[in-house]
């Protein structure tokens, strides 16, 4: 589960899981959610692994959205569906989506990038909690 907040003027992610895999998989939504008003109309035609290292798990979260984000600005794509494994030394994954669309696709705003600003990843009584600024 995620949701956004307000952050001056930029916006935040907080994301809630019960698993890390579900957290990576589930701020990767979050991220491609405010991009777009409509994720449900991103199909998942094009797949795209990929692997990141790192052992510390805020820097982790934070290289996999810039992954993406970098990926997506570069072939311009939206991804809107995500597997994710996240081990002890990073992260394997498969994003799914599609070349941007703007017949279909309703883009939302502009994110520039993923910030450092109170980035979080905690391990919670009921799971999983991250907390992610990202600039747009």
């Amino acid at each position: 589960m995620f949701e956004l907040f307000d952050h001056t003027a930029d916006l935040g992610l907080r994301v809630t899981a019960p698993d890390l895999n579900s957290l990576f998989t589930d701020a990767a939504v979050g991220l491609f959610s405010m991009m777009t008003d409509d994720l449900s109309a991103v199909r998942p035609n094009l797949s795209v692994p990929f692997t990141v290292s790192g052992t510390d798990r805020e820097y982790l979260l934070f290289d996999w959205l810039r992954e993406l984000l970098l990926y997506a600005d570069e072939h311009r794509v939206l991804f809107g569906r995500f597997d994710v494994s996240v081990t002890d030394i990073g992260l394997s994954a498969t994003a799914r989506g599609e070349p941007l669309d703007p017949a279909r696709h309703q883009l939302a705003r502009e994110v520039k990038a993923i910030t450092y600003h109170e980035l979080k990843v905690d391990q919670t009584p009921t799971g999983w909690l991250a907390e992610v600024i990202v600039d747009i």
